[in-house]
């Protein structure tokens, strides 16, 4: 369903913020993007969802490559979740304006249903849909986002550090949500976090990225277990969990 080869992107500030990056994601799977602030993560994710255009490579969803896609092909194909979903949700509307704007730009039927039952998709009270995001916790707006991702029945669904801002209840909390949301839609998933526990209660296969390129793709078990890694993996799950990595 994703497929990234020889993907270049780069700033001329920095040089190459993605360097010759390749890697297939099957349909239905979740996979995961570790590594430290800075290495790439994000503007990768952004480049698969089409939010900026590569120096050179190719993204193909399905088949088809991104850059042939118009913007409402794009939306009803791949959606993203990102970091902060307090500065992604429009300060003046309200959860039904975010949720029921893009069903109906594409012509969806029963919107006003549908919004209640995209906010009980995602665990929040119907009522909600009359407040604002300032009106909202933090847990509530990331939910929110996520609901907003998914309104358009999506093919893959991209999360940037979608639990970064939130306490541990809460991030357990939206970790649950995205694993029940991939049982029940079978969606393509991508995360990216700096936190490889975090991407190993969602995602089945893990990447590790550093300064531009991928380091390692591994099953997520062996992430959880730490065998046979390779050290920087290592060292990102040891820093993680509070000890040091082994020399």
């Amino acid at each position: 369903m994703i497929e990234v080869s020889g993907l270049r992107v780069g700033f001329a500030a920095v040089g190459a913020a993605v360097d010759g990056v390749s890697f297939t994601v099957p349909s239905g799977e979740a996979w995961g993007l570790v590594g430290e602030s800075g290495c790439g993560k994000t503007t990768l994710l952004r480049t698969v969802a089409g939010l900026g255009a590569p120096a050179s490579g190719r993204v193909a969803l399905g088949g088809t490559p991104v850059g042939a896609l118009d913007r409402r092909a794009r939306a009803r194909r791949v959606q993203m979740v990102f970091q902060d979903p307090y500065g992604s949700l429009h300060p003046r509307r309200t959860a039904a304006d975010t949720l029921g704007e893009p069903m109906r730009i594409h012509g969806f039927a029963g919107v006003e249903q549908r919004i209640s039952d995209a906010l009980i998709q995602v665990d929040l009270d119907p009522e909600l849909r009359f407040r604002y995001p300032h009106q909202m916790s933090g847990g509530q707006r990331q939910r929110l986002a996520i609901a907003r991702a998914l309104v358009l029945s999506p093919e893959v669904l991209l999360l940037d550090e979608p639990t970064a801002a939130l306490d541990v209840s809460t991030q357990a909390r939206v970790l649950d949500l995205l694993l029940r949301v991939r049982r029940e839609r079978a969606v393509t998933m991508l995360l990216v976090s700096h936190d490889p526990a975090v991407v190993a209660a969602v995602c089945g296969t893990v990447m590790t990225m550093r300064a531009g390129r991928l380091v390692e793709t591994v099953a997520a078990a062996r992430l959880r277990d730490g065998a046979e890694l390779d050290p920087y993996t290592r060292a990102l799950v040891a820093a993680r969990r509070g000890g040091h990595a082994a020399d």
